[in-house]
């Protein structure tokens, strides 16, 4: 499949996984393939701080939108903006929206504006719904990428207008909720897209959040993003004495143990992998995307541009009806 068609299917991509499986290094990959796409893409997250800044190596998200990635050059590609919306900063943009800036102010100035957001539960998750939701109907970008909540978080975060919507019978929050609701039912408007590792408790949890999302909100599901799989080099499945042997005279005796000691972890690694890929897909049917393990704790661009072709390569390898 055409990543263009990929991320021309939807015009908001919400990216959630448990925390820790690269959830945010995922969302600025989908970002930044969908703009090497040709799709100018806005790149969205709820709390300050991440690898984002990094990966793009640049300055940390405010809630003024930023450049993360200029558009053009030999390649084509659109450009990705950024920036961090926060439950507060939606509040004060959609009073200043609906023309009352001077309250937004008050509130400001007074600190009133966290009993407003806390007023009723789920407000605040509202509240940035409805800010992406205003970016998406106003078309700021061909693709908005949200970089949602943690896995156990998501769903309550996507459930917010449902429980509002019940609880309130009309009014402003009223309709936000069904704008909304809206948006998250129509799946030419918005899908979620889920990380994972293959490792037993994030495959439980990334198929547990799968169902939820359906069957509790009736959001649309892409494809699951398998992340941090490692290959195994050339040599070390099966021709490991062959190798060895070649290099006798450049190995000591302890070189060549720890050689094989890294080879045995590595083979033993991928192995236990590969059983929870198998398992995933006998759990969830969905189409996956393979990404690679990033040998470094601190991924830069370099790597951004690495697991970018990584991604376009697994959404080649889809077919149609995998969209």
């Amino acid at each position: 499949m055409d990543p263009a068609r990929l991320f021309a299917a939807s015009r908001v991509l919400i990216v959630a996984g448990k925390g820790g499986v690269g959830k945010s290094t995922m969302s600025a990959t989908l970002a930044r393939t969908a703009a090497r796409a040709g799709l100018s893409t806005l790149l969205v997250r709820l709390t300050p701080g991440g690898p984002i800044s990094r990966l793009f190596a640049a300055p940390e998200l405010t809630g003024v939108e930023q450049t993360l990635h200029a558009g053009g050059g030999p390649n084509g590609d659109a450009d990705v903006r950024g920036r961090l919306v926060t439950p507060d900063e939606a509040l004060a943009e959609y009073l200043t929206d609906h023309g009352l800036a001077r309250i937004t102010r008050r509130l400001v100035s007074t600190g009133a504006i966290d009993v407003v957001t806390t007023a009723a539960p789920g407000i605040r998750d509202l509240l940035v719904l409805g800010r992406v939701k205003a970016f998406e109907t106003a078309k700021v970008a061909d693709l908005i990428v949200l970089d949602a909540p943690a896995a156990g978080h998501a769903v309550a975060f996507l459930q917010s207008p449902t429980g509002l919507r019940d609880a309130v019978g009309a009014g402003p929050i009223a309709t936000q909720a069904d704008d909304v609701l809206e948006m998250l039912a129509d799946p030419e408007r918005c899908r979620v897209m889920l990380v994972t590792l293959a490792e037993e408790t994030p495959v439980n949890e990334v198929v547990e959040t799968a169902f939820a999302l359906e069957d509790e909100i009736g959001v649309a599901l892409g494809p699951v993003i398998v992340n941090g799989l490692v290959d195994v080099p050339d040599g070390l499945n099966g021709d490991l004495d062959t190798l060895i042997a070649a290099n006798t005279a450049k190995l000591s005796a302890t070189d060549i143990a720890e050689l094989r000691d890294a080879a045995a972890f590595r083979l033993r690694w991928a192995a236990r992998q590969q059983e929870q890929v198998a398992r995933l897909s006998d759990r969830l049917p969905l189409a996956q995307i393979h990404t690679p393990y990033v040998f470094t704790a601190e991924p830069g661009p370099a790597e951004l541009e690495s697991l970018s072709n990584a991604l376009s390569a697994g959404i080649n390898a889809l077919s149609e009806d995998d969209a």
